[in-house]
């Protein structure tokens, strides 16, 4: 059995970290790259970084923090937020990040999953999906949950991995934010329908939820944030409460 992986998420702007809810009511918490490090001795399996700038100049900055984490982090690590080209991919990928996710813009122009698969090959290509049950089914959101779409979740992450992305980042918009769990019945649906990686983002607000999302919601990875930049838990406190529970993971 594969170990299940735990990646701290860290939202940047303009080249440090910052928290808050819904990008509302930022908070500086360091340093980036030390951050990261920090995971990583702690015994994060990968990072992800997403960039919330919303200028050019942030963009820039981010690019110059991506080559310094590349330098100084011996984990895998994922970058994000505003890419929407295959040069914007290629910028970051050139400067040491091991993977890109790319959401809105894959929706906008579905090609972009292959033209980076093709380049570089489909394990850098994560493929970030929003849903939102909407009736009796669950639909695809963009910019951040704010815009609804007519595209059907497992259509479109099926779509997904055809093209080419390598690893599927699912949240539930209905779960995001509320620290109330996962909705595993839906994680556990789509890893029998696809068979790539599936990440888990969005809901976790104690060791219990992750431990659910990866047993009884088959996910491969679970992606948290606050529980780590709070100070509730370490990753490495994290990893051995749910070998406890008798889920694979590093230590």
């Amino acid at each position: 059995m594969v170990a299940k992986r735990i990646i701290p998420c860290l939202d940047v702007k303009e080249g440090r970290t910052v928290k808050g809810v819904n990008f509302v009511g930022l908070q500086d918490v360091g340093d980036a790259v030390e951050l990261g490090r920090r995971y990583a001795g702690q015994g994060a399996d990968e990072l992800v970084y997403l960039d919330i700038s919303a200028t050019v100049e942030g963009r820039n900055t981010f690019t110059l923090l991506v080559e310094r984490i590349a330098q100084n982090i011996n984990i895998p690590f994922t970058v994000g937020g505003g890419i929407s080209s295959i040069d914007d991919a290629s910028r970051l990928l050139d400067v040491g990040a091991d993977k890109i996710s790319i959401n809105s813009a894959a929706v906008r122009n579905p090609m972009l999953i292959d033209e980076i698969a093709a380049k570089y090959g489909s394990q850098f290509v994560v493929l970030a999906v929003d849903a939102k049950r909407v009736g009796g089914q669950w639909l695809i959101t963009t910019h951040g949950g704010r815009q609804l779409t007519e595209r059907e979740l497992f259509a479109w992450a099926y779509e997904g991995q055809e093209r080419g992305a390598g690893e599927i980042l699912l949240t539930s918009m209905d779960h995001d934010g509320t620290r109330c769990g996962y909705p595993c019945e839906l994680f556990a649906q789509l890893s029998q329908k696809l068979s790539i990686p599936i990440i888990a983002s969005g809901g976790a607000g104690s060791v219990e939820d992750i431990a659910d999302v990866l047993s009884s919601g088959r996910a491969d990875a679970a992606l948290a944030a606050s529980i780590f930049h709070y100070g509730e838990i370490t990753v490495g406190e994290l990893k051995r409460q749910l070998s406890e529970k008798n889920i694979k993971v590093r230590l």
